[in-house]
């Protein structure tokens, strides 16, 4: 069954739909006609509710038993797949994360993520957990996040941002969850810089979304780095494949253990540090150099506000790293030799910048990432 609503009336169509033994196939309201209409091809589910109410579609096809919600996947890497979850994946996931964030039934969780995605599909199963319906924003909001009673959030590096902006009260939270992607360098700091108590989420539609938290799987995940970093995982969390895709998900899942696209390390205290995805790597004269890691490490410099690194092409070294800052001082910013000394006390020196940008302000897009389109050329 797909749903094709917004907010409360989503969450009422899915208690609906659970109770009959049917299951969900999530979609963004508003999709383009030409889209929605590859979606429902792809997935082939049996009938839709929309905001006109149920209608049949012809050559649906069923489901295997246990299978909740088919949940596609933001399409970063290539067209959507529908990732088929079961109840028990969902339950578990929600049971390690409420164990995990000491959950209680005086809490309350706040929904302003997309319900139709797993973060937001995560939240309306944990309430049930807990017994007690989330608050929930159909559209997010500073006014509505900061008139919300609820105590638990989870938010995404792009939303955190707006909030610190607005200069939100966080500290009334007890605990905010931060997934979705890497939070830009110095935003965690600033974060709790302003009294939040922020829990940082590792985790992927295929997992239940967040099963690493802090660095800390939760229990019962197994998280394992190959020799060439490739981080997998394992555990009760797992989907049970993709929507009609044997082919990937023979590739995806091994002998019980997911296989992802993130490359990761062990810190020297235990916990796992993503470096970014395997394909975010910047190949500078053979070696591989993490954007993430080298824009963190340039956020540490007193004088830099706000960093982020990317690769440009190269004629010597095939890809030169380039860095972005804002910083502090408008008129006197750090410049280039400074900078390359000061990445290179802490990594390799393969890592420092050979370029630099200095902006006001750098751009970036709702997801967080850098803006490459807003950048100055070279």
């Amino acid at each position: 069954m797909a749903l094709e609503l917004r907010g409360a009336r989503f969450a009422a169509a899915l208690d609906e739909v659970w109770g009959a033994g049917d299951c969900a196939l999530p979609l963004p309201p508003g999709l383009p006609p030409a889209e929605r209409a590859r979606i429902l091809q792809e997935m082939r589910p049996e009938a839709v509710i929309d905001e006109g109410g149920e209608s049949l579609l012809p050559g649906g096809e069923g489901i295997e038993s246990g299978v909740a919600a088919v949940v596609l996947t933001s399409g970063t890497a290539g067209p959507p797949k529908g990732v088929e979850l079961t109840h028990e994946a969902l339950n578990a996931a929600a049971k390690a994360s409420s164990a995990r964030l000491g959950v209680n039934s005086g809490d309350r969780w706040l929904l302003c993520v997309p319900p139709e995605r797993i973060a937001g599909l995560s939240i309306l199963v944990r309430s049930r957990l807990i017994g007690r319906a989330p608050a929930i924003l159909a559209r997010f909001d500073v006014g509505g996040f900061e008139a919300a009673e609820a105590s638990l959030v989870s938010l995404v590096p792009a939303m955190l941002v707006r909030l610190l902006e607005a200069g939100a009260d966080l500290a009334r939270w007890r605990r905010i969850l931060l997934g979705g992607g890497p939070a830009p360098p110095g935003l965690l700091q600033r974060a709790v810089a302003a009294g939040a108590d922020v829990v940082t989420t590792f985790g992927m539609t295929e997992t239940c979304g967040g099963c690493v938290y802090d660095g800390a799987p939760l229990d019962g995940v197994e998280v394992r780095v190959g020799a060439d970093g490739a981080i997998s995982l394992r555990g009760p969390i797992l989907m049970r494949g993709y929507r009609r895709r044997r082919d990937l998900t023979h590739r995806a899942l091994k002998n019980g253990w997911f296989h992802t696209s993130d490359v990761g390390a062990w810190s020297e205290d235990g916990r796992l540090r993503v470096l970014g995805r395997a394909d975010e790597a910047i190949i500078a004269g053979g070696l591989k150099v993490w954007p993430a890691v080298v824009a963190a490490r340039l956020a540490e410099h007193p004088e830099v506000a706000e960093a982020a690194v990317f690769g440009r092409p190269d004629p010597e070294w095939g890809r030169r790293v380039v860095a972005v800052i804002v910083s502090r001082d408008q008129g006197a910013p750090p410049g280039l030799a400074e900078l390359r000394d000061f990445v290179a006390e802490a990594l390799e020196r393969h890592n420092a910048p050979k370029e630099l940008i200095a902006l006001p302000e750098i751009p970036r897009l709702p997801s967080g990432k850098l803006d490459l389109a807003g950048l100055p050329p070279p």
